[in-house]
């Protein structure tokens, strides 16, 4: 009773702004029928005397008033659609108008006259349309004023826009989440909870209240938050940590709580908040690049956490990128108490998870999910549900009823290196420097023991602006790459530049992106990998954001940074002319791929090695 007697008094306290500001318009409304409308709807018109007379010989004078002192006659016309009085000055003496009035059979005159109106359209001009003037701009003010402050209705201030799931809404279990067998494990305990609460209760075990998925973007964070609801049969509360954001201090706090209240109601449930490093940053010193707001927001949810039961059955489940970037006091054990990583699939994971897309679409018998997985490394669930798709639509364009293998190996190029451009027209030397750009990389790699197999040569441009490119898949999932691994792929990369050097005697900017990746590799060889004899073990460089593209910052002094970018220099020397020294070992064999690759634009990597070998 006490909850629904304050309930009753919140809502009193948002209704008595608008009573005052009714109260307002009706007195504002009663002082212009005063004051202002009176003189609008008097209608008056000045004419000259003889109009006067005129009317008057004619009898069409209905009332006449004749004021003394300042010598004027007002009257009234018979037979008026609208009140209309007229006004014109006096020439005659009392007597001679008298005489001209009863001449005229204008028995009424000497009183002044009131212009008979309308009463339907005095009360619309007076009352009704002042007020409802009014109350619209009342409200596109009021809301201008919620959508300033976060909201759709101004009533509403305060309200978390959770979206709220029902078990069959949900329609995701852990079935349709294919490659994260590890986060399921982790999380099929909680699901085990909501379902048998009781058997953890007798040993006296307490439910986790919160965990915590992290991972690089497109790994299913989401995915997995939704299969808990599904299995456990309990409501999803859904929201992003954007939502609480707003423009007035005290705003999101207010939604964290009424977010909670609800979960409460609902308990058992479960409560997922997408992004959770919005809020949950760390705290500052309260300096000027404070945010009192952002802070208010997190000191919030960490109240709240505290408070709720977790017997109750609420468990808040978090996704976010950026781990490093929260509060300490937000994965403190009692709020956070698990993390668990979202990773990248590997081979088998992307081979379930192809299945898994593949479920709703018309795939043919010679399809083979295991090579597509080798050959999409490092690839997102995301990605690979895209790969999927993209082979669909292509299957539609070329006008089959299902997809083949060709169409999934084509959607894997086209999510790398985007769509062909079979129009374009490149000049012919232009593409016979880009065939031995591209075979010189073949070549390099061939020749190495320590490299992936070719698997695909081509000189087709691409939508990425790549004007060719050469595909090397590995046999099977590597998470190690020794020193000579990482010396022979940086030898691949500069394959493509020293061909030119070797054909052509010049150099061309094709090679950009092959020397951005040699040089990324190479200073990752010497600053984190410790791959330098001249610093051994030590790190010279911290990776930040790791999920987000692994931003580097260099934590050495300006000398250390000197001799650094020199050992870069020299690796990538070295690596450059063993390619180049590679290259003039297999010359014949460079002219007869290239000639062939110019000829049929792509070569596969059987008829690669096949020419090689011979």
């Amino acid at each position: 009773m006490g909850v629904k007697d304050n309930g009753g008094r919140n809502d009193m306290n948002n209704k008595k702004p608008f009573i005052y500001y009714y109260f307002i318009v009706i007195l504002i409304v009663m002082l212009l029928n005063a004051l202002v409308f009176p003189s609008i709807l008097e209608r008056s018109v000045q004419v000259p005397f003889n109009e006067f007379t005129e009317q008057l010989e004619a009898g069409n004078i209905k009332e006449v008033y004749v004021d003394s002192t300042n010598a004027e006659i007002t009257y009234t016309v018979k037979d008026q659609q609208w009140p209309v009085t007229y006004k014109t000055g006096n020439m005659l003496s009392g007597d001679e108008l008298v005489k001209m009035l009863k001449n005229a059979d204008v028995d009424d005159f000497g009183r002044e006259i009131q212009p008979k109106e309308s009463p339907l359209l005095n009360i619309l001009m007076t009352w009704v349309f002042p007020i409802l003037m009014f109350v619209v701009i009342g409200q596109l003010m009021g809301r201008m004023m919620a959508k300033r402050m976060g909201g759709g209705n101004a009533m509403t201030f305060g309200k978390s826009n959770a979206k709220i799931y029902a078990e069959s809404e949900t329609g995701v279990t852990f079935e349709d989440v294919a490659g994260e067998e590890e986060a399921k494990d982790a999380l099929k305990e909680i699901v085990d909870f909501l379902h048998n609460p009781q058997k953890y209760a007798e040993i006296g075990a307490n439910l986790p209240k919160g965990a915590l998925l992290v991972g690089p973007p497109g790994t299913g964070k989401t995915l997995l938050a939704k299969a808990v609801a599904g299995e456990a049969h309990v409501p999803f509360f859904s929201i992003s940590g954007s939502e609480f954001v707003e423009m007035f201090v005290g705003m999101g706090a207010a939604k964290v709580r009424d977010l909670f209240k609800q979960a409460n109601e609902k308990a058992p449930c479960i409560v997922f908040i997408d992004e959770i490093d919005t809020i949950g940053k760390k705290r500052d010193g309260g300096g000027m690049g404070g945010n009192d707001e952002r802070e208010q927001t997190l000191n919030q949810l960490l109240t709240e956490m505290d408070g709720f039961d977790g017997k109750k059955g609420v468990v808040i489940l978090a996704a976010t990128n950026r781990p490093e970037s929260l509060d300490p006091a937000l994965l403190r054990p009692g709020r956070f108490d698990r993390r668990i990583p979202v990773e990248l699939p590997d081979m088998k994971g992307r081979e379930a998870i192809l299945r898994v897309h593949g479920r709703g679409v018309k795939m043919s018998d010679d399809v083979d999910y295991n090579e597509i997985a080798r050959a999409t490394a490092g690839a997102s669930g995301a990605e690979l549900a895209n790969i999927i798709n993209e082979g669909a639509l292509r299957a539609v364009r070329m006008g089959r009823a299902a997809v083949n293998q060709e169409d999934l190996q084509e959607s894997v190029e086209t999510v790398i290196a985007g769509y062909q451009k079979k129009n374009a027209v490149i000049p012919p030397e232009e593409r016979k420097i880009v065939a031995y750009h591209e075979v010189g990389h073949a070549l390099v790699a061939a020749c190495q023991t320590h490299s992936a197999p070719v698997q695909k040569i081509t000189i087709i441009p691409r939508t990425s602006g790549a004007l060719g490119y050469t595909m090397q898949v590995d046999a099977g999932e590597r998470y190690l790459m020794s020193r000579e691994e990482a010396l022979n792929k940086i030898a691949t990369y500069t394959g493509g530049r020293a061909a030119e050097e070797l054909i052509f005697h010049s150099i061309t900017t094709g090679a950009s992106n092959d020397i951005e990746q040699a040089t990324k590799l190479a200073r990752a060889m010497v600053t984190r990998d410790g791959m330098s004899d001249e610093f051994d073990m030590v790190a010279m460089e911290t990776v930040n954001n790791q999920y987000l593209g692994g931003d580097t910052s260099l934590a050495c002094s300006p000398e250390t940074a000197k001799r650094i970018d020199e050992q870069v220099v020299e690796i990538v020397r070295q690596q450059h002319k063993k390619a180049l020294e590679i290259l003039r070992q297999n010359e014949d064999k460079l002219h007869e791929i290239a000639s062939y690759l110019l000829d049929k634009e792509t070569i596969t990597g059987d008829e690669f090695m096949e020419i090689f070998e011979k």
